[in-house]
């Protein structure tokens, strides 16, 4: 029996039917733990992804094939996390048109200092849009992914809007801080 928690090797998260819209890359199979709160959140919004192990360093060849062919095959946003270096968001940005949103996964040596600092900065002229530490950049990059989708999709701005409102309800339904209504 293993000793691991479930955040350590998450379920897998299956994507919704149809053309996939939105990337999902990491660098190697322990930043699943991470990037899966970027699947889960779209597969709630009902959107097809993608999701792939692709490393930078250890298969640039299959990172170069993913990112020319992305917008061919029906993406539309690619989001990148990685660990350590993390040049996994930067070169598949070098390599699509495509917006490339990246999650620094928290590494063991820095907690994820490292890897924020190799995607934020970016030379001029290649962009990727740079998100928090973590989960919660992995969850506010498929939240970004949405945003732009939704700019061309009345269905996917409506659940967009619905998301904001929970949000808000939540809060004001217990302003009280440790009373929870």
């Amino acid at each position: 029996m293993s000793t691991q928690s479930a955040t350590e090797h998450p379920k897998p998260i299956f994507s919704p039917a149809g053309q996939a819209k939105v990337g999902i890359i990491m660098g190697s199979q322990s930043d699943w733990a991470t990037m899966s709160a970027a699947a889960q959140l779209l597969s709630d919004f009902e959107i097809a992804f993608d999701c792939e192990v692709v490393s930078a360093h250890r298969t640039p060849d299959r990172l170069f094939d993913y990112a020319k062919s992305a917008k061919d095959k029906g993406l539309q946003v690619i989001i990148a996390g990685a660990g350590g270096a993390a040049h996994l968001p930067g070169m598949c940005a070098s390599q699509t048109p495509l917006p490339v949103f990246g999650v620094p996964v928290k590494s063991s040596m820095l907690s994820g200092w490292d890897s924020l600092l190799s995607i934020v900065q970016m030379p001029k002229g290649v962009a990727v849009g740079t998100l928090a530490i973590g989960t919660a950049g992995a969850y506010n990059a498929a939240l970004l992914a949405i945003q732009v989708l939704a700019l061309h999709d009345s269905e996917i701005a409506t659940k967009l809007d619905n998301l904001r409102s929970t949000q808000t309800e939540t809060i004001l339904a217990s302003p009280t801080p440790g009373i929870i209504n």
